[in-house]
């Protein structure tokens, strides 16, 4: 593919035919061999839910090149989510070559590549051909849902947390396999006699590109998988056996910085170690450099998802939460606890496109502060329930303490605080179950960007918000992870030192309205619980 003249680790010139010698990998020096030194790039490779993203980081953490390509949806039913695997693949490797060609870099410049991925989403195939066999059922989709109340009404559930750190939900992978295997023809009997492959979305793509010589998982997506004990580290036989799944199907947990394998010469023009995977939201966490116990980062996306390293031990959470393996570096392992929130900057779509308050995303801000508070109004945006930690899926979206006085710039205003109020929900619960208390609040995504919502969010939590100057922390986090396994960078603490502060959100307002604000969105909550429900009796 590229053809480029330059130097071996013996300093011997040669010409790059895109098959090139690499010295053996030895995972105990971490692989610093010179030409890794001089390599000028780490790979990031972002197989996200609608689309794929190729970066190019270098050692300042800045990005040098970016390719994004969409890929398919397929909705076969209502509720049922699916991708083609095969498009996943190609239009990752597009992005990569795109990357590449965008600053005529060569597969000699790349230290080496970093996976972060759609968590999961399930993909089985045939070990021999590489076809996978059915479509891969993506993490949205609900197909499974039944089978999971069956489990829990077996009085699993605490047995399945103690185990996983999860609850028992359609969300998770593993009873997104065997429907596969119960609902292909042939299927379950190929996986028993050791002819299929099952993986998450990295595994996948480190798969094919190692041509079928790695199959592979990280400690943090096994985690998203409900089939592997965080404790031991291993795929969980009372799990598989309950599930029906044969273990021989599944990939080896492997740390997430660790060299799994070398992509083969033919797709970038040499062998880059693959050296780096997370699933995206515990990328997202290591790429805001969240190392210690207690830091935390919110992704303010359609919804949000907040996560908090915990440290070196799983917290079980009592308060709503999944626990799940932050990643695995360095011989250690660091655990987290999580909180999805359903509704975030879907709420301000919900303004502009249903609502019509708005014109774009961006206006929010400025409406919002043509009012110096709601006037008494709070906005509920349960539209698809409510998350972490309420757990309603028959809460909905709701208004409450509308008077005479209240206007739109006062609905739009409590629906941007809406959010806030909801991430700190999360982290009372996060501060109940830990016993941690959190020094500041990172931030990523595009809601990340209204000053508005940053600040208020600071003073729901009465803690510093940080907003770095470079919002693209799940790639970010994927090239870290990569990068310390090749020795690109030395340490944490090498890269702590390109983590930059855009602004810092300090909590301006007195303790007694930050309470009575805080007493008014409980109160708001409960007069959306169960709305769905009661419609249905």
């Amino acid at each position: 593919m590229f053809i480029s003249a330059g130097s071996g680790p013996s300093g011997r010139a040669c010409v790059n035919t895109g098959i090139r010698k690499i010295a053996m990998i030895d995972q105990s020096t971490k692989y610093k061999e010179e030409w890794v030194k001089m390599a000028k790039y780490v790979m990031a490779l972002d197989a996200g839910t609608t689309s794929n993203r190729c970066i190019l980081f270098d050692k300042k953490g800045k990005m040098c090149s970016v390719a994004q390509r969409e890929f398919r949806q397929y909705f076969p039913k209502p509720g049922w989510v699916e991708h083609d695997a095969d498009e996943i693949w190609a239009s990752q490797m597009g992005v990569a070559v795109e990357a590449m060609n965008m600053i005529g870099a060569t597969a000699d410049d790349i230290a080496a590549i970093g996976i972060t991925n759609q968590r999961e989403t399930a993909i089985v195939w045939d070990k021999d051909t590489g076809e996978p066999i059915y479509h891969a059922i993506v993490w949205q989709c609900r197909r499974t849902s039944e089978y999971c109340d069956s489990l829990k009404a077996k009085g699993l559930t605490e047995k399945y947390r103690e185990k996983t750190g999860l609850v028992i939900d359609a969300y998770f992978a593993g009873t997104k396999v065997k429907w596969i295997l119960d609902h292909v023809p042939g299927a379950r009997e190929r996986a028993e006699r050791g002819e299929l492959l099952f993986g998450t979305v990295e595994t996948w793509l480190i798969w094919k590109l190692t041509k079928g010589a790695v199959h592979v998982t990280d400690y943090s997506n096994a985690s998203r998988t409900m089939l592997f004990n965080i404790n031991t580290l291993e795929w969980d036989d009372e799990i598989l056996e309950e599930l029906d799944i044969p273990k021989c199907m599944l990939p080896e947990p492997k740390p997430s910085s660790c060299i799994y394998g070398k992509a083969d010469s033919s797709y970038l023009g040499g062998e880059i170690p693959i050296a780096g995977a997370a699933g995206d939201q515990q990328a997202a966490l290591f790429g805001q450099t969240c190392f210690k116990a207690g830091d935390a980062k919110n992704t303010y996306g359609t919804g949000c998802f907040l996560l908090m390293n915990t440290g070196k031990k799983p917290v079980f959470s009592k308060n709503g939460l999944v626990t799940t393996i932050a990643w695995g570096l360095d011989g250690e392992v660091n655990y987290a606890l999580e909180g999805s929130i359903f509704v975030a900057g879907a709420a301000v779509q919900w303004l502009r496109d249903e609502m019509r308050l708005i014109d774009s995303a961006m206006d929010s801000e400025y409406m919002a502060k043509k009012e110096k508070d709601t006037n008494g109004c709070y906005v509920v945006p349960a539209f698809t329930g409510l998350g972490a930690p309420h757990w309603d899926q028959y809460a909905r979206g709701t208004i409450v303490g509308i008077t005479r006085g209240v206007n739109k710039y006062h609905i739009i205003r409590a629906t941007l605080e809406s959010l806030a109020y909801q991430v700190n929900d999360v982290l009372t619960a996060m501060k109940a179950d830990s016993g941690i208390s959190m020094e500041a609040l990172k931030v990523d995504g595009g809601a990340s960007a209204n000053d508005f919502l940053m600040q208020t969010q600071a003073d729901i939590i009465n803690a510093p918000v940080q907003r770095p100057r470079c919002v693209e922390t799940t790639a970010m986090g994927a090239a870290y992870l990569a990068g310390l396994a090749v020795g690109y960078w030395k340490n944490k603490e090498d890269v702590l030192q390109n983590w930059a502060i855009d602004r810092t959100f300090e909590p301006e307002i007195p303790e007694e309205e930050r309470n009575n604000k805080i007493k008014g969105w409980n109160k708001a909550v409960k007069y959306a619980y169960g709305w769905a429900k009661e419609e249905q009796e």
